[in-house]
């Protein structure tokens, strides 16, 4: 658990190093998360019926893990509906991955997170979704539900929290959420971060 709490921390540095003009430092902590990578797999671990190790979710470690990250400065992220079903993470789709959990001790979970805008080259920024309500918390919008909760519970997003996730971090694309729901996410991002839109 340590060693993916540095790793994310690493990843963390570095993303913020980006912006800051310290693009070697990305270099050297993906290739940091690389070799933790190569050493937990080449650890003896809990094996599934068979004997075969477990595969790693999507996202939950090395250069492509998804991160919480802090909100960028108004100018830093532009909010953005472009979905197309393409495999890819875009910008008003749901699509799910390994989110770690707000404790930051290496625990997470496979869950929905809506894409709102670019990160970089090659990744993607996104709020998560949760299927627990919270009518009347600040930091959560209602939703409804959505061909991404095969049970077909409402959810919620949460605006308190920001994720960069990786194209090869996510399991799946669920779906696009439709653009009067997305809107109505992108104004209260806009109200709370003075995040731009485009129209």
């Amino acid at each position: 658990m340590a060693s993916r709490d540095s790793v994310l921390t690493g990843l963390l540095k570095g993303i913020v190093n980006i912006f800051t003009g310290g693009a070697a430092v990305v270099d050297d902590q993906l290739k940091r998360a690389e070799r933790e990578d190569a050493r937990a797999s080449a650890r003896p671990g809990p094996r599934a019926p068979g004997g075969a190790a477990p595969a790693a979710s999507p996202g939950s470690v090395g250069g492509t893990a998804t991160v919480e990250v802090d909100p960028p400065r108004a100018t830093g992220l532009r909010i953005s509906y472009a979905p197309e079903r393409d495999g890819d993470p875009d910008a008003g789709e749901v699509v799910w991955t390994w989110v770690p959990y707000a404790e930051g001790d290496g625990r997470g979970k496979d869950r929905p997170v809506l894409v709102i805008g670019r990160h970089g080259a090659d990744r993607v920024y996104a709020v998560r979704l949760t299927s627990k309500s919270h009518d009347g918390d600040r930091d959560f919008l209602s939703i409804g539900p959505g061909p991404w909760d095969s049970q077909g519970r409402p959810s919620w997003v949460d605006i308190e929290q920001l994720y960069s996730v990786h194209p090869e971090g996510m399991r799946r694309e669920a779906s696009a959420l439709d653009r009067t729901r997305f809107a109505v996410i992108a104004e209260a991002l806009h109200r709370r971060y003075g995040w731009a839109m485009d129209a």
